[in-house]
């Protein structure tokens, strides 16, 4: 059997929604590393290693082992130009939208208090002091490469289907189909990476109980999910990732088998 059946002869035994109902989350998510530098390092090393998986996930720009990326032609950025000669680590889901559910996030903790007996609380608390939130920060199914500059424009900002107008709030990349609304903190992805977007979305709150999407998200999800088929490369890529981190992505699962 490949490696490729292998991971997904689970989807045979089990129907798409006996993932979200016959599994407690907690036993899918990431459970072997708290460490977000080393989910780095293995998506440097053991994920996008090869010609084909060496495309960042928004502009689709090429990038070598050591992380430099070749500028797409007709790419710009008015903002955070000294952050596009390298390739950052993309939380899809970002760390905010799950942080903010973690009591550490939001008021601190007793451990959070710095050098000076300054305490401290957000993601650099929640990072000290709650390994659950450590494991889903570093949940290598989330992460995905991205031009530095556009994953620092993006911020935390949720995914929209933006109006069809141009607007002095947007903030695009020339040939690069970002865009970012400035005013209303949104973003709308180029269409190369909204079925990648989607099914990661759905990965995060089929395995994690303390994330929920709103129900406006979901819905967009669950839209671009069908209108975004998954592809063999992001079949493959999950297929590395389940060897690597151990946990089964259900969702890719029913749809990769």
């Amino acid at each position: 059997m490949t490696r490729i059946s292998s991971y997904f002869a689970i989807a045979l035994l089990l129907p798409v929604t006996a993932f979200a109902t016959s599994y407690k989350p907690s036993e899918l998510g990431n459970t072997t590393n708290p460490s977000f530098s080393k989910a780095k390092k293995i998506m440097q090393t053991e994920i996008y290693i090869s010609p084909q998986d060496m495309k960042t996930i928004y502009c689709g720009a090429d990038f070598n082992n050591k992380k430099y990326v070749t500028l797409p032609s007709g790419f710009t950025t008015e903002v955070y130009k000294k952050r596009v000669k390298r390739w950052e680590a993309e939380h899809v889901v970002p760390a905010e939208n799950f942080g903010r559910a973690f009591s550490e996030w939001r008021d601190g903790a007793a451990v959070c208090v710095d050098s000076k007996g300054k305490a401290f609380k957000g993601r650099k608390c929640a990072e000290k002091a709650n390994n659950e939130y450590r494991l889903m920060q570093s949940d290598l199914y989330n992460l995905y490469p991205a031009i530095g500059a556009v994953n620092a424009a993006r911020q935390n900002y949720n995914y929209v289907m933006l109006p069809k107008t141009n607007s002095k709030n947007y903030r695009s990349f020339g040939s690069c189909d970002m865009i970012i609304d400035k005013k209303d903190h949104d973003a709308q992805p180029p269409e190369r990476a909204r079925g990648v977007i989607a099914r990661t979305y759905m990965y995060f709150e089929a395995v994690y109980p303390k994330y929920k999407m709103s129900r406006q998200q979901r819905q967009l999800m669950n839209s671009w999910d069908k209108q975004y088929p998954v592809s063999k490369w992001e079949c493959e890529r999950a297929a590395k990732i389940e060897k690597i981190q151990g946990n089964v992505n259900p969702i890719l699962a029913s749809r990769c088998s």
